[in-house]
């Protein structure tokens, strides 16, 4: 019966300790994802806007149509394409991305 307890406890334990650091991990994991997706959007608006072909706020159809991007971005998490209306204000550096 002790031995039953002590083992439970240890479990119950561990348990307590890897389930939240796994869920750590994967959050964590899935913010590093879109955020490299966001530093290749941010990149080539940057080089499209120093080419002088794009203004401030940059449209991923944009990039598209001028062949800065030749495949479309996807959403490492969910697999599907972003709206060829997201876009990015080189001034505040605020992306939106729409999945």
């Amino acid at each position: 019966m002790n031995k039953k307890v002590i083992i439970l406890s240890v479990a119950v334990i561990a348990g307590m300790i890897i389930i939240p650091t796994i869920y750590k991990i994967h959050t964590n994991h899935n913010e590093k994802l879109l955020l490299v997706v966001e530093k290749e959007f941010s990149y080539y608006a940057k080089q499209c806007y120093l080419n002088d072909e794009c203004a401030n706020t940059v449209t991923l159809k944009e990039l598209y149509d001028l062949g800065y991007l030749e495949e479309k971005l996807t959403n490492p998490i969910n697999k599907k394409y972003y709206d060829e209306s997201s876009s990015i204000n080189l001034d505040t550096k605020e992306v939106d991305l729409i999945s």
